[in-house]
């Protein structure tokens, strides 16, 4: 009976995650006792900082686990734009916060409150997978940004270019997945002016939002004045920057008449967020000092590892990689490659599992066919032993040629 089921047409519009499809081809490889080394999903090695997981065990001890408002709780909105207050200067009501069951159902949020069938979505390329299939869920229709002309950094003449009459939302994200981009801050005011100017939504994923290495700039567009934050709803989560994927806790940031639609929505899904995760983040935000600590932590793991693996890459015949300036992925351009044995990248990371067990994701997922991710959120060790395989696989690209 089951072949005589049929999906919706919105879901049968959508593909499937092809960086969890490549994480469970790794983690199978892995069950039948191969060595693989899991350089696929974009997961913090860190464990969540101490402090936050006490936080919410106090929030289990005081009782903390009935249903909250589906905004999410008081104290949980206020501690939101009082640490971005803190954090970037800003000046929002906590009445435009609202609480999601991580990042990814708060742009999932924003887009099913703003989007019709029909409707143009603008995409940077390359991207987020699941960006164009938000789109799908909609019935709109996903327009692409080419942005390697500009070293896959968003500008706002390349947004200007591709706005119709059509055009309803543009999505950014930066520092970006899976590229490790970081668009500067006075470019992001640019392409929001633009998008103002011409009546065009913005949806900013702010997912790595610390994740900016120095001297880079950490930025928000949350900080903007409100004129322009009219057009602006911002996605920002837990999971990456406090190391709390399992946690599913993230927030929107928006004027009011979006932030209620988003609310009203979520009261016919998931409800709101865990009641006593809302606490711990609450008070780890109401602690900014250690709770940025904690990242500053991280983030100088992370700066360690790409300071080394870049340059790593680079060495390895057929590989080219720039230096990324936030995330935590290494976005490697493997088209020297192609046209003999490897027809598109994808045959490339084919190879690299089944002949080396270095587990990556091929860029086809995220528009960029000729690329492929590699997240270094995983330790050194793995990372040594991955370029370690892929030197004996593909072979030492020769100084000359480097």
């Amino acid at each position: 009976m089951a072949d005589q089921f049929k999906v919706s047409d919105n879901v049968a519009k959508m593909r499937a995650s092809s960086t969890l499809r490549a994480a469970q081809i790794a983690s199978a490889l892995r069950e039948e006792g191969h060595d693989v080394i899991d350089l696929t999903v974009g997961e913090p090695d860190f464990d969540t900082p101490d402090f936050i997981k006490q936080f919410a065990s106090e929030g289990l001890q005081k009782g903390l686990t009935r249903y909250t408002a589906s905004a999410g709780t008081r104290q949980f909105t206020e501690a939101v734009a009082a640490f971005y207050a803190e954090q970037f200067g800003t000046s929002f009501s906590p009445s435009e916060v609202a609480a999601a069951c991580g990042g990814k159902q708060a742009l999932f949020n924003a887009a099913c409150t703003l989007l019709n069938p029909g409707d143009d979505v603008l995409i940077p390329r390359p991207y987020w997978v699941t960006f164009p299939e938000i789109a799908a869920f909609c019935r709109a229709n996903a327009v692409y940004v080419d942005t390697e002309a500009t070293g896959f950094i968003l500008t706002a003449d390349e947004v200007r270019s591709k706005i119709t009459d059509r055009s309803r939302l543009l999505i950014i994200n930066s520092p970006n997945n899976p590229s490790g981009r970081v668009i500067p801050g006075d470019e992001i005011r640019r392409i929001i002016e633009t998008c103002a100017e011409l009546g065009v939504y913005v949806l900013a994923d702010e997912c790595y939002l610390f994740f900016a290495y120095p001297p880079g700039e950490v930025f928000s567009s949350a900080s903007f004045p409100a004129e322009l934050r009219e057009f602006v709803c911002v996605a920002g989560s837990f999971s990456k920057t406090f190391a709390m994927t399992g946690w599913r806790i993230g927030y929107t940031i928006a004027n009011e008449a979006w932030t209620k639609a988003m609310v009203k929505l979520q009261s016919h899904s998931a409800t709101h967020p865990t009641s006593f995760v809302q606490y711990a983040c609450a008070r780890a935000m109401e602690d900014p000092e250690r709770s940025m600590t904690a990242v500053r932590q991280m983030l100088a793991e992370y700066e360690r590892r790409r300071d080394w693996l870049i340059p790593a890459l680079n060495t390895i015949e057929g590989f080219k990689c720039d230096m990324p300036e936030g995330a935590f992925y290494a976005f490697v351009d493997v088209r020297d490659m192609l046209g003999g044995k490897y027809a598109r990248s994808a045959d490339v990371v084919e190879a690299m599992l089944t002949e080396a067990y270095v587990a990556t994701t091929d860029g086809a997922g995220f528009g960029a066919d000729g690329f492929i991710r590699f997240s270094y959120a995983t330790s050194m060790d793995n990372l040594k032993a991955a370029v370690d395989r892929l030197h004996t696989l593909f072979g030492t690209r020769s100084a000359t040629a480097a």
